[in-house]
Protein backbone atom coordinates (compact mmCIF):
# COMPACT_ATOMS: atom_id res chain seq x y z
CA UNK A 1 0.00 0.00 0.00
CA UNK A 2 1.34 3.44 -0.91
CA UNK A 3 1.67 6.34 1.54
CA UNK A 4 -1.29 8.06 -0.12
CA UNK A 5 -3.44 4.96 0.27
CA UNK A 6 -2.44 4.64 3.92
CA UNK A 7 -3.51 8.26 4.44
CA UNK A 8 -6.95 7.58 2.93
CA UNK A 9 -7.32 4.23 4.75
CA UNK A 10 -5.56 4.38 8.13
CA UNK A 11 -4.31 1.26 9.90
CA UNK A 12 -7.20 -0.55 11.56
CA UNK A 13 -9.84 0.32 8.97
CA UNK A 14 -9.56 -3.13 7.34
CA UNK A 15 -10.72 -4.67 10.60
CA UNK A 16 -14.05 -2.85 10.27
CA UNK A 17 -14.70 -4.30 6.83
CA UNK A 18 -15.81 -7.51 8.60
CA UNK A 19 -19.58 -7.23 8.78
CA UNK A 20 -20.15 -8.54 12.35
CA UNK A 21 -17.46 -6.24 13.76
CA UNK A 22 -18.74 -3.32 11.69
CA UNK A 23 -22.29 -3.95 12.95
CA UNK A 24 -21.11 -4.00 16.57
CA UNK A 25 -19.16 -0.81 15.99
CA UNK A 26 -22.20 0.95 14.50
CA UNK A 27 -24.36 -0.25 17.41
CA UNK A 28 -21.81 1.15 19.87
CA UNK A 29 -21.77 4.49 18.03
CA UNK A 30 -25.58 4.70 18.09
CA UNK A 31 -25.81 3.91 21.81
CA UNK A 32 -23.00 6.37 22.58
CA UNK A 33 -24.51 9.14 20.41
CA UNK A 34 -27.98 8.80 21.94
CA UNK A 35 -26.56 8.75 25.47
CA UNK A 36 -24.13 11.64 25.06
CA UNK A 37 -26.74 13.69 23.19
CA UNK A 38 -29.26 13.26 26.02
CA UNK A 39 -26.75 14.09 28.77
CA UNK A 40 -25.08 17.04 27.06
CA UNK A 41 -28.40 18.43 25.80
CA UNK A 42 -29.61 18.53 29.42
CA UNK A 43 -26.42 20.32 30.43
CA UNK A 44 -26.74 22.73 27.51
CA UNK A 45 -30.34 23.59 28.33
CA UNK A 46 -29.37 24.26 31.94
CA UNK A 47 -26.36 26.38 30.97
CA UNK A 48 -28.41 28.35 28.43
CA UNK A 49 -30.54 29.71 31.27
CA UNK A 50 -27.47 31.59 32.52
CA UNK A 51 -25.50 32.18 29.30
CA UNK A 52 -27.18 34.73 27.04
CA UNK A 53 -24.41 34.70 24.41
CA UNK A 54 -24.59 30.97 23.74
CA UNK A 55 -20.79 30.75 23.69
CA UNK A 56 -20.53 28.24 26.52
CA UNK A 57 -23.35 26.13 25.08
CA UNK A 58 -21.43 26.02 21.81
CA UNK A 59 -18.40 24.67 23.71
CA UNK A 60 -20.64 21.87 24.99
CA UNK A 61 -21.65 21.21 21.38
CA UNK A 62 -17.95 21.04 20.48
CA UNK A 63 -17.46 18.38 23.16
CA UNK A 64 -20.47 16.50 21.73
CA UNK A 65 -18.96 16.56 18.24
CA UNK A 66 -15.52 15.43 19.36
CA UNK A 67 -16.96 12.58 21.43
CA UNK A 68 -18.86 11.20 18.42
CA UNK A 69 -15.75 11.40 16.25
CA UNK A 70 -13.74 9.65 18.96
CA UNK A 71 -16.12 6.70 19.36
CA UNK A 72 -16.42 6.45 15.57
CA UNK A 73 -12.67 6.28 15.06
CA UNK A 74 -12.59 9.43 12.91
CA UNK A 75 -9.44 11.55 12.93
CA UNK A 76 -9.68 15.15 11.72
CA UNK A 77 -6.96 17.36 10.28
CA UNK A 78 -7.61 21.07 9.69
CA UNK A 79 -5.53 23.03 7.19
CA UNK A 80 -5.48 26.80 6.70
CA UNK A 81 -6.21 27.76 10.30
CA UNK A 82 -3.92 30.77 9.91
CA UNK A 83 -6.59 32.29 7.64
CA UNK A 84 -9.08 32.54 10.49
CA UNK A 85 -9.69 35.85 12.26
CA UNK A 86 -11.56 34.86 15.46
CA UNK A 87 -12.39 38.49 16.27
CA UNK A 88 -14.13 39.11 12.93
CA UNK A 89 -17.59 37.72 12.15
CA UNK A 90 -17.86 35.81 8.89
CA UNK A 91 -20.01 33.30 7.03
CA UNK A 92 -18.46 29.87 6.62
CA UNK A 93 -19.72 27.94 3.60
CA UNK A 94 -18.82 24.25 3.22
CA UNK A 95 -19.55 21.35 0.91
CA UNK A 96 -21.88 18.76 2.44
CA UNK A 97 -21.38 15.02 1.90
CA UNK A 98 -22.28 13.28 5.15
CA UNK A 99 -23.98 13.56 8.52
CA UNK A 100 -20.43 13.52 9.89
CA UNK A 101 -19.78 16.99 8.45
CA UNK A 102 -21.64 18.35 11.48
CA UNK A 103 -19.54 16.82 14.30
CA UNK A 104 -16.39 17.45 12.23
CA UNK A 105 -17.04 21.20 12.04
CA UNK A 106 -18.41 21.43 15.57
CA UNK A 107 -15.44 19.60 16.99
CA UNK A 108 -12.62 21.07 14.95
CA UNK A 109 -13.47 24.48 13.51
CA UNK A 110 -11.57 26.44 16.16
CA UNK A 111 -13.84 29.48 16.44
CA UNK A 112 -17.19 30.33 17.93
CA UNK A 113 -19.97 30.05 15.34
CA UNK A 114 -23.70 29.50 14.98
CA UNK A 115 -25.46 27.10 12.62
CA UNK A 116 -28.10 28.14 10.14
CA UNK A 117 -29.84 24.75 10.10
CA UNK A 118 -33.04 23.19 8.82
CA UNK A 119 -36.03 23.75 11.09
CA UNK A 120 -36.76 20.02 11.47
CA UNK A 121 -33.75 19.63 13.78
CA UNK A 122 -35.19 22.17 16.20
CA UNK A 123 -38.34 20.04 16.61
CA UNK A 124 -36.40 17.16 18.20
CA UNK A 125 -37.26 17.17 21.93
CA UNK A 126 -34.48 18.49 24.17
CA UNK A 127 -31.95 18.51 21.31
CA UNK A 128 -33.83 21.34 19.61
CA UNK A 129 -34.02 23.29 22.86
CA UNK A 130 -30.27 22.92 23.31
CA UNK A 131 -29.69 24.19 19.75
CA UNK A 132 -31.76 27.28 20.48
CA UNK A 133 -29.81 27.77 23.71
CA UNK A 134 -26.60 27.87 21.69
CA UNK A 135 -28.05 30.59 19.46
CA UNK A 136 -28.37 28.39 16.38
CA UNK A 137 -30.93 29.60 13.84
CA UNK A 138 -33.69 27.44 12.28
CA UNK A 139 -34.58 27.97 8.63
CA UNK A 140 -37.81 26.56 7.23
CA UNK A 141 -37.27 25.97 3.53
CA UNK A 142 -40.97 25.23 3.03
CA UNK A 143 -42.09 28.62 4.36
CA UNK A 144 -40.65 31.54 2.36
CA UNK A 145 -41.67 34.22 4.87
CA UNK A 146 -40.22 32.27 7.80
CA UNK A 147 -37.03 31.64 5.84
CA UNK A 148 -36.51 35.36 5.19
CA UNK A 149 -37.16 36.04 8.87
CA UNK A 150 -34.40 33.54 9.73
CA UNK A 151 -32.03 35.25 7.30
CA UNK A 152 -32.71 38.62 8.94
CA UNK A 153 -32.08 37.06 12.36
CA UNK A 154 -28.80 35.59 11.10
CA UNK A 155 -27.74 38.96 9.64
CA UNK A 156 -28.37 40.57 13.04
CA UNK A 157 -26.22 37.96 14.76
CA UNK A 158 -23.40 38.56 12.28
CA UNK A 159 -23.58 42.33 12.82
CA UNK A 160 -23.44 41.61 16.56
CA UNK A 161 -20.19 39.70 16.04
CA UNK A 162 -21.25 36.05 15.60
CA UNK A 163 -20.05 33.89 12.72
CA UNK A 164 -22.47 31.60 10.87
CA UNK A 165 -21.94 28.20 9.19
CA UNK A 166 -24.00 27.26 6.13
CA UNK A 167 -24.07 24.30 3.76
CA UNK A 168 -25.02 26.19 0.58
CA UNK A 169 -26.08 22.99 -1.23
CA UNK A 170 -28.87 22.67 1.33
CA UNK A 171 -28.53 18.88 1.55
CA UNK A 172 -25.91 16.14 1.38
CA UNK A 173 -24.42 15.13 -1.95
CA UNK A 174 -25.00 11.49 -2.88
CA UNK A 175 -22.05 11.14 -5.26
CA UNK A 176 -19.61 13.56 -3.65
CA UNK A 177 -19.94 16.16 -6.39
CA UNK A 178 -20.69 19.76 -5.41
CA UNK A 179 -24.38 20.35 -6.13
CA UNK A 180 -26.29 23.50 -7.11
CA UNK A 181 -26.44 26.12 -4.36
CA UNK A 182 -29.52 27.46 -2.62
CA UNK A 183 -29.71 31.25 -2.76
CA UNK A 184 -30.57 32.01 0.87
CA UNK A 185 -27.04 32.02 2.24
CA UNK A 186 -25.90 34.42 -0.44
CA UNK A 187 -28.79 36.79 0.23
CA UNK A 188 -27.62 36.73 3.85
CA UNK A 189 -23.99 37.40 2.89
CA UNK A 190 -24.92 40.42 0.77
CA UNK A 191 -27.19 41.77 3.52
CA UNK A 192 -24.58 41.41 6.25
CA UNK A 193 -21.58 42.35 4.03
CA UNK A 194 -19.54 39.86 6.05
CA UNK A 195 -16.65 37.95 4.45
CA UNK A 196 -17.40 34.45 3.20
CA UNK A 197 -14.87 31.79 4.23
CA UNK A 198 -14.97 28.68 2.00
CA UNK A 199 -14.45 25.30 3.62
CA UNK A 200 -13.57 22.11 1.78
CA UNK A 201 -14.36 18.84 3.59
CA UNK A 202 -12.91 15.56 2.34
CA UNK A 203 -13.32 12.08 3.84
CA UNK A 204 -16.71 12.22 5.56
CA UNK A 205 -18.45 10.53 2.64
CA UNK A 206 -16.10 7.55 3.09
CA UNK A 207 -16.99 7.48 6.80
CA UNK A 208 -20.77 7.58 6.23
CA UNK A 209 -22.26 8.30 2.80
CA UNK A 210 -25.78 9.61 2.38
CA UNK A 211 -28.34 6.81 2.47
CA UNK A 212 -26.13 4.41 4.43
CA UNK A 213 -26.21 3.39 8.08
CA UNK A 214 -22.69 1.95 7.98
CA UNK A 215 -19.97 3.98 9.68
CA UNK A 216 -16.28 3.37 9.01
CA UNK A 217 -13.30 4.81 10.85
CA UNK A 218 -11.23 7.13 8.73
CA UNK A 219 -9.39 10.37 8.25
CA UNK A 220 -11.17 13.63 7.43
CA UNK A 221 -9.49 16.78 6.19
CA UNK A 222 -10.98 20.27 6.43
CA UNK A 223 -9.32 22.95 4.31
CA UNK A 224 -10.01 26.59 5.13
CA UNK A 225 -9.85 28.76 2.03
CA UNK A 226 -9.01 32.41 1.60
CA UNK A 227 -11.81 34.69 2.88
CA UNK A 228 -13.88 36.34 0.15
CA UNK A 229 -14.33 40.00 1.05
CA UNK A 230 -17.68 41.57 0.16
CA UNK A 231 -16.71 45.12 1.10
CA UNK A 232 -16.87 47.79 -1.57
CA UNK A 233 -19.54 46.09 -3.66
CA UNK A 234 -17.15 43.54 -5.16
CA UNK A 235 -20.11 41.26 -5.92
CA UNK A 236 -23.09 43.27 -7.20
CA UNK A 237 -25.33 40.19 -7.52
CA UNK A 238 -25.82 37.00 -5.56
CA UNK A 239 -25.16 35.00 -8.73
CA UNK A 240 -21.65 36.47 -9.01
CA UNK A 241 -20.99 35.67 -5.37
CA UNK A 242 -22.35 32.12 -5.77
CA UNK A 243 -19.94 31.45 -8.63
CA UNK A 244 -16.96 32.81 -6.68
CA UNK A 245 -17.83 30.70 -3.63
CA UNK A 246 -18.34 27.58 -5.74
CA UNK A 247 -14.86 27.96 -7.23
CA UNK A 248 -13.36 28.57 -3.79
CA UNK A 249 -15.01 25.51 -2.20
CA UNK A 250 -13.88 23.32 -5.10
CA UNK A 251 -10.32 24.62 -4.72
CA UNK A 252 -10.40 24.07 -0.95
CA UNK A 253 -11.72 20.52 -1.37
CA UNK A 254 -9.06 19.72 -3.97
CA UNK A 255 -6.35 21.06 -1.64
CA UNK A 256 -7.31 18.56 1.07
CA UNK A 257 -4.98 16.04 -0.57
CA UNK A 258 -2.06 18.46 -0.54
CA UNK A 259 0.32 18.82 2.34
CA UNK A 260 0.48 21.90 4.51
CA UNK A 261 0.36 23.19 8.07
CA UNK A 262 -2.34 21.72 10.27
CA UNK A 263 -4.19 22.80 13.34
CA UNK A 264 -6.33 20.63 15.59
Amino acid sequence: MTAAEEEEHPVGVDLFRTRPIAALHVALIIVWTVSVTFVLALVAVGVSLFSRSGDFVHLIARLWGRSILWVSGVRVVVRGGERLAPDRACIFMANHQSNFDIPVLLGHLPVQFRWLAKAELFRIPLFGRAMRGAGYIPIDRQDRAAAFHSLREAAEKIRAGASIVIFPEGTRSVDGELKAFKKGGFVLALQARAPVVPLGIRGTREVMPKGSLWIRPGRVTVAIGEPIDLAGGAFPTKEALMEAVRRAILEATASCRAGGPCCD
